[in-house]
């Protein structure tokens, strides 16, 4: 009996050992579930949509993300060879602006193509589940692009990432582990800056990074005309989409990011239906043009974007540089589930105040003695130092009241006569300005000078009504702008920085 234990215990050794040399060239499979986290199930409403679209469990994936739309694609293979939609998750925070990242810190989401293998999932992650895009690619390598541990994961919290909701990332994480355990070597991450429609590219032909958007538009055109993962090469510094050997060469073309373009052509299928979508996008973009499509506005300070259902659950909240972030499409998703848990420890984008009003007001040390109008459209309110004694005067005269002032000038009542007419004096709003110019943001300076308020035993200026009155409206008129200026909440930093030592 005892002989027959042993022998079991020695087969069992053995098969185990067996299965570890084989997964020797894939020996990452054995990280990919290693936890209770990394382990979850797919959710049954997924294998139903599965069995519904003809897709096997562990068939090859891949991953398109859009920013404009605060949206995350998962594609699956099915049984025809063809990728199609599996579901869309909308993401819950995105940072940077619309375009490529460019350096370490900077704060950007990257954009481009990129390729996960298994040793870039991380079920230890401190964000719940991630994976890491793989930036920077020999693309980003080769115009010295630099940055690190860009990943898509959970907690809703991003500083150069896409972050999702934990429950999110555990369903999209499942769904590559099982592609994973399929057989796919690794699975292609699409991420644009908004979906390639001739709607977005007229709205945003004036931005510098068109160029760049132009170029993955061609892989973007790809994968749509062939629902094909499409095979992705560098050269010259620029991307190469589905490039193959030419006619009578004997071995396929080598490629490097650095250098010349080697001798290579596009299959003539994909090349004439990826040529005839860009030639009636172009056209479509043209008569967007022609119309007067209006231009985007560029960035104005938002640090990425969110998914209008997360940010309808935010006091406050705001999709920043995502799509849906005027009240009214914020309120008709307020009653819509959130697919996740939202922490409390969320920093939704900062407010666009660039739409609220046209001409912020900035204080300057201009010697203009009243506010008028740059040339870049901007209203300038400008208070040096030749304004300070008028404008202490004026304070002066205001803390009297205008009936007492108006005494005193003249030469009839006196000093108790000032002092019984002092209580209307809080309607002028002058001591409330610097409580105003507080809440303004670093960049916008305040130089006007703090109201003293006893200046009584200033000499009073000539007698003249109408100057004080008509002065007294003023300081009420560039309050009110300069708080819509102003306005914007400064928002803590957010749990990632305490948490998660690597800088985006």
């Amino acid at each position: 009996m005892t002989h027959r234990t042993l022998v079991r215990a020695l087969l069992t050794s053995a098969v185990l050992a067996a299965g570890v040399m084989l997964a020797g060239c894939d020996s990452d499979q054995i990280s990919l579930a290693q936890n209770a986290k990394a382990n979850q199930p797919v959710p049954p409403k997924l294998v139903a949509a599965m069995t519904e679209k003809d897709m096997d469990m562990q068939s090859p994936i891949l991953v398109r993300l859009f920013k404009q739309e605060a949206e995350l694609e998962v594609w699956k293979q099915n049984r025809s060879g063809q990728f199609a939609l599996l579901k869309t998750y909308p993401i819950c925070r995105w940072s940077g602006d619309l375009g490529p990242k460019v350096r370490e810190g900077d704060r950007q989401a990257p954009e481009g193509f990129y390729s996960i293998n298994p040793s870039q999932m991380n079920p230890q992650s401190a964000y719940y589940l991630s994976f890491n895009t793989g930036y920077p690619n020999a693309f980003d390598k080769a115009l010295g692009r630099t940055g690190s541990q860009l990943m898509v994961h959970g907690d809703c919290s991003s500083r150069g990432c896409y972050a999702m909701t934990d429950e999110q990332i555990a369903e999209i994480y499942s769904l590559g582990r099982e592609s994973f355990f399929g057989g796919q070597k690794a699975f292609q991450l699409q991420a644009y800056p908004f979906r390639m429609t001739p709607v977005n590219m007229a709205k945003h032909r004036n931005n510098p990074n068109m160029p760049f958007w132009k170029m993955i538009k061609e892989g973007y055109d790809h994968f749509e005309v062939t629902k094909q993962e499409p095979k992705v090469d560098f050269c010259e510094r620029k991307y190469v989409f589905d490039a193959v050997k030419a006619p009578g060469a004997t071995r396929d073309p080598v490629f490097d990011a650095s250098a010349k373009c080697p001798a290579y052509v596009i299959p003539e299928e994909i090349a004439s239906a990826v040529h005839e979508k860009e030639q009636r996008d172009a056209a479509d973009t043209a008569k967007l043009v022609s119309k007067g499509t209006p231009v985007a506005r560029l960035n104005t300070g938002i640090d990425g974007g969110m998914n209008a259902v997360f940010a309808s659950k935010i006091p406050e909240g705001n999709t920043g540089l995502s799509e849906g972030g005027d009240s009214q499409a914020l309120a008709s998703m307020s009653l819509a589930r959130a697919p996740g848990t939202i922490p409390g420890t969320v920093n939704p984008p900062k407010p666009n105040l660039a739409v609220q009003q046209e001409e912020p007001v900035v204080a300057t040390t201009s010697s203009t003695p009243v506010a008028t109008p740059s040339s870049a459209g901007t209203r300038v309110a400008s208070a040096n130092a030749s304004d300070k004694s008028a404008a202490d005067k004026s304070t002066s005269d205001k803390s009297e009241g205008f009936f007492s002032s108006f005494a005193r000038k003249v030469g009839i009542g006196g000093t108790a006569d000032a002092s019984k007419t002092t209580a209307p004096a809080p309607v002028a709003a002058a001591p409330a300005k610097p409580k105003v110019a507080e809440a303004k943001p670093q960049s916008v300076v305040r130089v006007a000078p703090k109201a003293e308020p006893k200046q009584a035993a200033k000499p009073a200026p000539k007698p003249q009504v109408t100057t004080a009155a008509a002065a007294a409206p003023a300081p009420t008129s560039s309050t009110s702008s300069t708080q819509l200026a102003g306005s914007a909440p400064v928002v803590q930093t957010n749990s990632f920085d305490t948490r998660f030592s690597a800088v985006k």
